[in-house]
């Protein structure tokens, strides 16, 4: 029997025909059937051939499942590992990987039931060049379910707790991450950011978290959500680690399209030389609209007044190191979050969950056995996807029977209308600084005596402030700034395409200011 898809018969072909409203008699079907067996007939072609794959440098073993005990915070996925090279910016330094991102050999879930039992073939590239630079890999670190989440109560593999208070949610989705830092069980950790994903953690848990510039750090070999969103990056309990992460990670790489054309020919990479650059003589701007937020137009919870006052407090701080501080007024934030909100809501229904979290029409590496393994669990078990996740693909569906793709080409096209305000605040201002979050950590949600809404809602209504950078590409960190009630307060800084060094040294020069545990 041929290697490769059996032959469609004219009854399943009659059957696609018929959902597409295509009127067919039975002499155009066999004529058809005809035409489409040369496709089959490609097919078992290539089949023949090896496809060309991401190396897998670095020898290791499967490691193990982490105990109860091992891990009772439930920020780890699994165990392992994996030792790089002798030299480099991470030799001595041990790093959790996001379970959304592939290490060959260890077992990958993504937070999902869909992935159960997938073993990745593959390193992702941030992987190999953590291990390239010296780094330690010990483990995948635990995330939201399909990474569609901003709490960090909806892994399949259970709540990750917060460190402050178990009874709350780390945020998320990269929540393991943020929890095994905090925990001290690892020097550093990759986090993943479509929505705020890497700075939402770092809020509500207390550590530093950047979302790169869009297209600095490689996706190849990350399990994709949607393509023009699509984020990985650093995460540290000191800025330090941010700079030596990002600094090993960032570059280049010829098989991710996000990158191309956009890293400029003479950037500098050489981010930990930049921490001590300081604040003196640069303008902050306080984004008014990032502040006092009531809900009103968007159906989220207010903002808390206390941790609006903390976080202007922290950015009047700057003033001591010489930075100039000045509010300003940008009404176009707001728009951005229903911009986002349509492009991850339509774009991942099509690119992730039809796409099997590969899509098409993209030059580069297709991470083939993941896309396999995505699209037999959306065939063997749809019913196990995330609520969130089901919600977009009804609503991408309705809206693509309807209305084709119209909502979501606007969506793209509206983008302009944010990053235009961002690059014309930056003409004036070398950072934007606000809340990361617009309320400390919230409590998990029981998934067993909740309803669906009720479920889903505390999931994604801290993101406001953070999906902007999203949508505009502009680098943003958040740094921890104080604590309400025992919990961790985020300030959150924005800066120019390119300038993530900026944000570093700024972040490096808070530290100075003392323990932002006492402020």
């Amino acid at each position: 029997m041929p290697i490769g898809p059996e032959m469609p018969t004219q009854a399943k072909l009659q059957a696609i025909a018929d959902r597409y409203g295509l009127a067919l008699d039975a002499t155009m079907l066999r004529e058809y059937s005809t035409l489409v067996a040369g496709t089959i007939n490609a097919c078992r072609y290539v089949e023949q051939f090896v496809e060309q794959t991401l190396p897998v440098k670095y020898p290791r073993t499967v490691g193990q499942k982490p105990t109860s005990a091992e891990n009772p915070l439930n920020g780890w996925s699994w165990r392992c590992d994996i030792k790089g090279a002798d030299s480099g910016p991470l030799k001595g330094y041990t790093v959790g990987i996001k379970d959304a991102v592939c290490v060959a050999g260890i077992p990958m879930r993504n937070g999902s039931r869909i992935l159960e039992g997938f073993i990745p073939d593959v390193d992702a590239t941030l992987v190999t060049r953590i291990l390239d630079a010296g780094g330690v890999i010990t483990g995948k670190t635990n995330c939201e379910d399909l990474c569609f989440s901003g709490a960090g109560y909806t892994s399949s593999q259970g709540p990750v707790k917060n460190p402050h208070d178990h009874e709350r949610s780390t945020g998320a989705s990269s929540s393991g991450s943020a929890a095994v830092l905090v925990a001290g069980d690892v020097d550093l950790t990759i986090g993943g950011d479509q929505g705020g994903s890497i700075r939402l953690p770092a809020s509500w848990t207390g550590v530093c978290g950047l979302k790169p510039t869009y297209g600095l750090v490689p996706y190849t070999g990350c399990a994709m959500i949607e393509g023009t969103l699509d984020h990985a990056g650093p995460m540290a309990n000191t800025t330090d680690g941010i700079a030596r992460l990002l600094q090993a990670i960032a570059g280049t790489d010829p098989e991710d399209p996000r990158q191309r054309g956009l890293i400029p020919a003479n950037h500098d990479f050489d981010y930990l030389s930049r921490l001590g650059d300081g604040i003196k003589g640069k303008k902050i701007a306080i984004l008014r609209e990032g502040f006092g937020q009531d809900g009103k137009d968007s159906g989220f919870p207010a903002a808390d007044p206390r941790v609006d006052e903390k976080v202007k407090a922290a950015i009047h701080a700057f003033e001591k190191l010489g930075a100039e501080v000045e509010e300003i007024s940008m009404p176009e934030h707001l728009q951005g979050y229903f911009i986002w909100s349509l492009i991850i809501t339509l774009g991942s229904a099509e690119f992730m969950l039809k796409g099997s979290g590969l899509g098409s029409n993209w030059k580069g590496h297709y991470n083939t056995s993941l896309g396999e393994a995505f699209a037999r669990g959306m065939k063997a078990r749809p019913n196990d996807l995330p609520h969130a996740a089901i919600s977009s693909l009804l609503a991408s569906e309705y809206l693509q029977e309807e209305y084709g793709g119209r909502y979501y080409w606007k969506a793209q096209n509206l983008r302009h209308l944010v990053t235009n305000a961002y690059n014309k605040a930056f003409e004036q201002y070398d950072i934007i600084a606000m809340p990361t979050t617009p309320f400390t950590a919230t409590k998990h949600v029981d998934r067993s005596r909740s309803s669906i809404v009720d479920f889903v809602a505390p999931s994604l209504d801290m993101l406001r402030n953070t999906c902007v950078a999203n949508v505009t590409g502009h680098p943003s960190i958040s740094i921890p700034c104080g604590m309400i009630d025992g919990l961790p307060v985020g300030l959150m800084l924005t800066g120019r395409a390119f300038e993530d060094a900026t944000l570093i040294a700024a972040s490096a020069a808070f530290e100075t200011l003392g323990d932002w545990r006492k402020a």
